[in-house]
């Protein structure tokens, strides 16, 4: 046995000197090129179609990569091993929910909401549902979810970009927030979704391509043995052979054994109902397509958690849990300092070299994922809130209601028809460039506010962070989701009860939990008003979303519309009508 794997590795620091230059040139040609992506193609279209769904022209494989570069955040690669790092087995548990979660995308959201729906979550709803409360609650409670999203990315980034300027400090994670802000704002204004595609294809490939090659290098360091990787980690964990078993975050108390059972229901069904990830399905031309684009994202998004569960223990076993929480107390920076000791180690050109690539994937990472999640939250208050339920829209005929034209009808009426549907397609393609102004005007105040709350939440790990997330969809989309496509007496009343009968519960819960005050890694470490015991909210405030949505259908005043409920069967299934 080599003497590298039998004893501990001097503690790592970030590159120092000159080596900076060298990974600071790797984030500028990743910020080019992203931002050459952006702009090439945002001058092939600016209709909405192009701007929300990316002209629906996209291969199952393409928006397969798409998907899981969506999926894989700052949480994926930073977070996950992260936690790994630090908690062990713990920390496994939480790409195992990560990864169970894309089966009840599979089987209960994808095709549907393909058929079902034009651009977001609120389109499912309003097919059957048309009233502007819905589309306000559903759009509303979209944003808060990319939003709570955003400022984990955010928080990521901020992290990785201290740690490759060799510092700590407040001012260079706030420099960098700011900046991933304002990047994000760009490539969502000039390029709408088909340029956050390539974007997240772009990403995707690296992201894979960069985990494969540190588990490589790591698995070539053990000679194979997982077994010896395994009791290395557990060795310079600080922990001993409890890192290797389950309870040394979650297990301490009956207190956080249930909050871990919150996160894990979070997890599981929260991907259902993130609207960032809904909203790639209709950049497909069908059903089978999205479908097949679930299938592709299954098999990256496994591969990669398999990647991460090593690379995470990899980095106790050749870091040490100590100096991981020492370069970041959340553990975000496991992964950029386990590839600087398999390079050979700081001071040396082929670990700065490795560092550097690795930060800058990391870095790729967070900004493809920021610009899904603006787009998702900008097309959430255009497309729903203001054009759908503040301005309002003429509403469409019924699929099952539609008749033609009689053929003895006479060609003057006949003549003064067709002009009045001219004229109305033109007041919707006017309407629709409004839409994507008000889009792009949405994005800048929404990426400032998300600039805004990342600087309070920098200590804060991002998996943690993008749980909460997950949270939040799981129970304020995904029971409005399910009740409306497989619950026929589900009435407009129980759709608006659903949405804000989970979301509020759970932003109340977060507020009053220990990630808002009351420990030391809390938004406000100062203060202390906490009185919800649980860090995820999800245990309660999933069974409430979907009670809220039962009680609000039986007290409603007028029945469920069985035709409507038949034309979204029909289109859902069949792909009848579908955009």
């Amino acid at each position: 046995m080599t003497t590298a794997m039998t004893t501990a590795t001097p503690p790592p620091v970030a590159p120092a000197g000159d080596h900076h230059d060298l990974a600071i040139v790797l984030f500028a040609v990743i910020v080019l090129v992203t931002l050459g992506i952006t702009l090439w193609v945002g001058r092939r279209g600016s209709a909405a179609e192009d701007f929300y769904a990316g002209g629906r022209d996209f291969t199952p494989l393409q928006n397969g990569f798409a998907l899981s570069g969506d999926y894989l955040s700052a949480a994926s690669f930073l977070g996950v091993a992260g936690l790994i790092a630090l908690y062990g087995y713990d920390g496994v548990l939480y790409s195992i929910g990560f990864l169970v979660a894309w089966l009840v995308v599979l089987m209960l959201v994808a095709e549907l909401v393909r058929n079902a729906g034009r651009y977001t979550l609120a389109d499912v709803l309003a097919l059957r549902l048309r009233r502007r409360k819905v589309r306000a609650a559903a759009g509303g409670a979209s944003v808060v979810v990319t939003l709570l999203y955003l400022v984990a990315q955010m928080v990521g980034a901020g992290s990785l970009v201290a740690l490759l300027l060799g510092t700590n400090s407040a001012q260079a994670r706030t420099w960098t927030i700011v900046a991933v802000g304002g990047l994000m704002i760009v490539y969502v204004t000039v390029g709408g979704m088909r340029a956050t595609t390539w974007i997240q294809i772009v990403k995707a490939f690296l992201l894979v391509a960069g985990s494969v090659l540190l588990t490589v290098l790591l698995m070539v360091r053990f000679h194979g043995d997982v077994g010896e990787l395994m009791r290395q980690a557990a060795q310079h964990s600080g922990a001993g052979q409890r890192y290797l078993e389950p309870g040394l975050k979650y297990g301490a108390t009956s207190t956080s054994r249930l909050d871990f059972f919150s996160l894990g229901l979070a997890l599981v069904l929260g991907t259902a109902g993130l609207p960032h990830i809904l909203s790639r399905f209709y950049t497909v031309p069908t059903a089978r397509a999205a479908r097949r684009s679930t299938m592709w994202a299954i098999g990256l998004v496994g591969g990669f958690y398999l990647m991460a569960i090593a690379l995470g223990l990899g980095a106790t076993a050749l870091v040490g849990s100590a100096e991981v929480r020492h370069a970041n107390s959340a553990g975000n920076t496991a992964v950029p300092l386990l590839a600087l000791v398999l390079g050979g180690g700081n001071g040396s050109t082929g670990g700065v070299v490795l560092f550097a690539l690795i930060s800058a994937i990391a870095f790729a990472t967070i900004l493809a994922v920021v610009a899904g999640l603006t787009l998702a939250s900008s097309a959430a208050f255009a497309h729903d809130i203001w054009a759908g339920a503040w301005r309002g829209r003429p509403r469409r005929r019924s699929l099952l209601r539609r008749r033609a034209v009689p053929a003895s009808r006479p060609s003057g009426e006949a003549g003064g028809e067709a002009q009045s549907e001219a004229e109305g397609k033109a007041q919707r393609e006017a309407g629709e460039r409004q839409e994507v102004v008000v889009a792009r005007i949405a994005a800048v105040g929404i990426g400032a506010a998300a600039i805004a709350i990342s600087l309070f939440a920098q200590q804060l790990n991002v998996a943690f962070l993008v749980g909460l997330a997950f949270a939040v969809a799981a129970s304020a989309n995904l029971p409005v989701l399910l009740y409306t496509l497989f619950w026929r007496r589900f009435t407009a009343r129980g759709a608006i009860w659903s949405v804000y009968g989970g979301l509020i519960p759970a932003i109340v819960l977060v507020t009053f939990s220990p990630v808002v005050s009351g420990t030391k890694v809390a938004l406000f470490p100062g203060v202390d008003f906490h009185w919800f015991p649980l860090e995820n909210p999800g245990i309660v405030s999933i069974p409430l979303g979907f009670l809220a949505g039962w009680i609000g259908t039986l007290t409603s005043p007028e029945p469920a519309d069985a035709d409507r409920f038949a034309e979204l069967e029909v289109r859902s299934l069949t792909g009848a009508g579908a955009a």
